[in-house]
């Protein structure tokens, strides 16, 4: 089967997008093939924000509806394949949104959230980001990691540091994931995960999103998408072809005062990181560009079934997995 074929006729799953929402990111989506994609609407944000940037973002894809739509099951996802649209999953990059008020994460699901990052880089009442001294899982954590499980929300650690992110794994009875990281045997960083990182959450039902954000690979902006095939292979070669996807960490659109926001603590606090020129690797830059990413992994031989699993299958299977629908 040609590529473009393939990809035309697949389930394609971002597990990361944090571009700016407008009309344009969501016809460049339908120009890639997306079927859905997990799109952030909190970083830094508190309860009422966070509900404020739900309603924008409620109120754009209404007027937009015959690009894109809602998903709070899988089957809105089968739906948005059938109807050639984008279906949209709210996500946050951390919990602040909860306050906390164990009681929030309930509100969120009914809004339709369905993936939360426990933690973006720095501490918060569950646990610890990766940018800090890691002290684990709280109490309150593990309520949150409960209710979480009760409510069908999943569990997101890309961001979270190490001591927590393996208390989570074990806390949780359903699979958590980090939806967008590298690998840092391809190159060290402190957003990459260790081989034994990966394994451990393979091990435990979980799940990897690797994405193409180019400071965390190994070529940085000179990265192409050969780069990026590279390390969805090196991460496959460790979890199993069955617990990897995509997680572009797709930034399209964004602006220099958005990166200011999103590298300080807090988005106004001290400095976190500090990137340089944000460039996505050459053959896949934007979103439209997605089908490259098909015809990449094929030429490199991974057979058709495996590329289908990779660009989205395994995605939709484990989100039903904690959805439960």
């Amino acid at each position: 089967m040609a590529a473009q074929t393939l990809h035309d006729d697949a389930i394609v799953i971002d597990g990361l997008i944090i571009a700016k929402w407008e009309r344009d990111l969501f016809e460049d989506m339908r120009r890639g093939g997306l079927t859905a994609a997990n799109c952030t609407v909190s970083v830094w944000e508190g309860f009422q924000a966070t509900v404020d940037n739900i309603v924008m973002v409620n109120r754009l894809m209404r007027e937009n509806e015959d690009l894109v739509r809602p998903v709070h099951t899988t089957a809105d996802i089968a739906r948005a394949k059938e109807e050639g649209r984008t279906g949209i999953i709210l996500g946050f990059q951390n919990a602040h949104a909860f306050e906390d008020q164990l009681g929030y994460v309930e509100i969120f699901r009914k809004l339709g959230v369905g993936i939360v990052q426990l933690c973006y880089n720095t501490q918060n009442l569950i646990g610890t980001g990766c940018y800090e001294r890691d002290g684990g899982l709280s109490g309150f954590g593990r309520e949150v990691i409960a209710e979480m499980n009760r409510i069908g929300i999943m569990c997101d650690l890309s961001h979270v540091g190490p001591k927590t992110s393996e208390e989570v794994i074990l806390e949780s009875k359903k699979p958590v994931c980090y939806s967008h990281c590298l690998p840092s045997g391809l190159k060290e960083h402190p957003r990459n995960k260790s081989d034994e990182e990966l394994r451990f959450i393979a091990d435990h039902g979980g799940f990897v999103g690797v994405t193409m954000f180019t400071p965390f690979l190994k070529n940085g902006v000179n990265s192409t998408i050969e780069d990026y095939c590279e390390a969805i292979e090196y991460v496959m070669n460790i979890v199993g072809e069955d617990a990897v996807g995509i997680g572009t960490d797709f930034t399209q659109g964004q602006d220099a005062e958005f990166f200011e926001w999103i590298t300080h603590d807090k988005g106004y606090a001290r400095r976190l990181t500090r990137f340089g020129e944000i460039i996505n690797p050459k053959g896949i830059r934007t979103v439209g560009e997605f089908p490259n990413l098909t015809g990449a992994l094929l030429e490199r031989g991974m057979s058709e079934a495996v590329v289908r699993k990779v660009m989205g299958g395994n995605w939709l299977r484990v989100l039903r997995d904690v959805w439960g629908e």
